[in-house]
């Protein structure tokens, strides 16, 4: 009679396994991290007219991969008359840099100046809002703080009302 004798072999592993993908990336991004840019030069960061108003984005998509602390919007708005109007979810805080005006959130006149802390609250329907300069001096100043991965958990939908009066669209001539 003839035995019959069954070898076990092992399936090869594959390269790497999705759990072992996941862990290089997390190690790649706390790694990249860890050797990011510590300080952001704002003299390094132009202007940019926008709908909004001029801006200096400090810490946006675009740089995450060069900073130590990606996640956040960060840039400041040159408020010389008001900004633009738009609406959103909300959930970020606005820091003032310099001067002093008023925003108007949902129709209702909040008064701000230099060293306050302006912040637009969640709302499903978002809440709308625009800025205004009261410095006579000069601009007002500020500083958005948008931590991204909660906006994004927000659902934030971002429609645009009234453009800055300095806005010129793409192609040329006012909007």
């Amino acid at each position: 009679m003839v035995e019959k004798v069954s070898l076990r072999r092992r399936e090869a592993e594959p390269e790497e396994t999705a759990y072992d993908a996941q862990r290089r990336i997390d190690n790649e991004k706390v790694h990249m991290k860890a050797r990011g840019k510590v300080v952001v030069k704002g003299s390094e960061v132009g202007w940019e007219q926008g709908r909004q108003g001029l801006i200096k984005f400090l810490l946006w998509e675009k740089n995450w991969d060069e900073v130590g602390v990606p996640g956040w919007r960060l840039f400041i708005n040159n408020i010389k008359k008001q900004s633009g109007k738009h609406i959103h979810q909300g959930g970020l805080a606005i820091f003032v840099l310099e001067g002093k005006g008023y925003s108007v959130v949902d129709g209702q006149r909040y008064d701000w100046e230099e060293g306050d802390l302006i912040l637009l609250p969640i709302k499903p329907d978002g809440c709308e809002h625009q800025h205004f300069n009261l410095s006579p001096s000069g601009s007002a100043y500020w500083m958005a703080f948008i931590y991204m991965p909660m906006w994004e958990q927000a659902g934030v939908e971002f429609t645009q009302g009234v453009e800055h009066p300095d806005w010129v669209k793409v192609g040329g001539g006012k909007k």
